[in-house]
């Protein structure tokens, strides 16, 4: 990694970056935090989220959310609670650079969720699931993997993940991913601890946020932050806000698409579970409903109208919260030594929250299709890790592979997760060389969740009529 030119201060809205290219030209007038979400917006990655689960998976509607429409809500929502702040002038400031807080915020909002596997949440669990079956492949002869390192693999986290392709899996020339700033990548970090570290004393500490592969990374970025292990930047607060919201409104919305649960339902249920500090709420929805005109409009339209109405009314409020409590909080988000969620404490985030997974993520449809993702993590897990390991010379990646299926399998690896494994050789944050068997589980995990939905499941299907998988 090249160092800078001349020292710099460490500041939270670092604009360095790891390679020493400059940002455009003289025609060029964007501020390095949107070149940052330029470059995002038009990557691979970015557009891979179309065909990743949200809610409901490969559902065929089109209404229905994906994690790309979340990501984008969250940007969305994460952005406007940014400008809320600077309007208030108590808390972030950005005087010196007009947009870099807006402009960050919708980065981070958009990458949040690029490192989910397949499948979501659940994909998460099918990869641990999987390595907690094959405990033998962290033993090699060549060198096991430090068994702190397990966690890696046994809790895949997709945090870490985002982390990875950003900085490491994603093409460039000069091997730096998308060549983010610092001031980026310190926000995007929602946990910011090896998997060793973790710690449920704090929002930041209770996952791990990085894989030991870029520990080189995170050193760099906390170098040039001045954020240190255990600490979050505190944009990171905004947009872990802005995912709570998107998610506990945005979920029970596209069950109200899917005909789960109605409108009315969702004002019965606040009505009946919040107490009176949330009736100017319940009123507003009320009233909202009461101005629908039913003259000349469908079933249909009255319940997306409804819909729509609920929408709004709950993000209004919890984005009123979840500013609230930033400000309120402010002296220890400044300092660092915060550690609650903003909406942690908030009695509406709960209760949707409840009330998204009693009717829509323990629902038939959702369960049913999480279980086929399981099982094709698993075969796929199986069918991958025999092209990686199956191979003529142990010590040599990309030597030829010993079975015509092997070849094969070893043939259908995205060619830039081959190159980095190829290329990386891993240290740990001790300067110890990582053994080519933690090369070959990174590989095996880059490539299982890189894949989308649709394509995890068509292949598995291929696979295993074609008999490499027992299907």
């Amino acid at each position: 990694m090249e160092p800078t030119p001349e020292a710099v201060a460490p500041s939270i809205w670092s604009e360095a970056r790891r390679s020493l290219k400059r940002d455009g030209n003289g025609d060029d007038h964007r501020i390095p935090q949107q070149h940052d979400y330029d470059r995002l917006l038009f990557s691979t990655p970015v557009r891979r989220l179309a065909d990743k689960t949200q809610v409901f998976p490969l559902d065929p509607s089109d209404a229905v959310r994906t994690r790309l429409t979340h990501s984008h809500e969250v940007a969305n929502l994460a952005r406007s609670m940014g400008n809320r702040l600077l309007g208030s002038g108590s808390t972030l400031q950005d005087a010196d650079k007009p947009g870099r807080v807006a402009h960050i915020l919708a980065t981070i909002g958009l990458a949040h969720d690029l490192g989910n596997p397949p499948f979501g949440h659940q994909g998460e669990t099918a990869i641990g699931h999987w390595f907690h079956q094959h405990m033998h492949v962290f033993a090699d002869a060549a060198g096991d993997v430090p068994e702190r390192l397990y966690p890696e693999f046994t809790a895949f986290e997709g945090n870490a993940q985002t982390l990875r392709i950003l900085t490491r899996l994603q093409v460039s020339a000069g091997n730096v991913g998308l060549d983010l700033t610092a001031g980026t990548l310190s926000a995007l970090m929602k946990y910011t601890v090896s998997c060793d570290q973790r710690a449920p004393s704090s929002a930041a500490t209770k996952k791990y946020g990085y894989f030991e592969a870029e520990h080189d990374v995170v050193k760099w970025v906390r170098e040039h932050t001045g954020i240190a292990p255990g600490e979050r930047h505190p944009l990171t607060w905004i947009m872990e806000a802005a995912d709570d919201i998107a998610y506990s409104i945005l979920d029970i919305e596209d069950a109200i698409k899917k005909g789960i649960i109605s409108p009315d339902d969702v004002l019965s249920i606040i009505s009946g579970h919040l107490d009176t500090s949330y009736d100017a709420l319940k009123g507003s929805i009320q009233a909202d409903f009461e101005k629908i005109s039913r003259d000349h409009r469908s079933i249909g339209e009255i319940r997306e109208i409804k819909s729509s109405y609920v929408r709004t009314n709950l993000i209004r409020n919890l984005i009123g919260y979840a500013v609230r409590e930033f400000e309120e909080n402010w002296g220890a988000i400044e300092a660092r030594t915060h550690s609650v969620p903003l909406l942690q404490k908030c009695g509406l985030c709960k209760l949707l929250k409840d009330t998204a997974f009693q009717y829509v993520f323990s629902s038939t449809p959702v369960r049913r299709v999480e279980a086929e993702g399981a099982i094709a993590i698993e075969g796929l897990m199986t069918f991958f890790w025999d092209a990686i390991r199956s191979r003529e010379d142990a010590g040599d990646l990309k030597s030829g592979r010993e079975s015509a299926a092997a070849a094969y399998g070893w043939s259908l690896i995205s060619d830039n997760y081959r190159q980095v494994a190829i290329r990386e050789h891993y240290q740990d944050r001790d300067g110890t060389a990582l053994p080519m068997r933690y090369r070959e589980l990174r590989l095996l995990t880059d490539m299982i969740s890189g894949m989308t939905d649709g394509f995890a499941r068509s292949l598995y299907k291929d696979l295993a009529s074609a008999g490499h998988i027992r299907g």
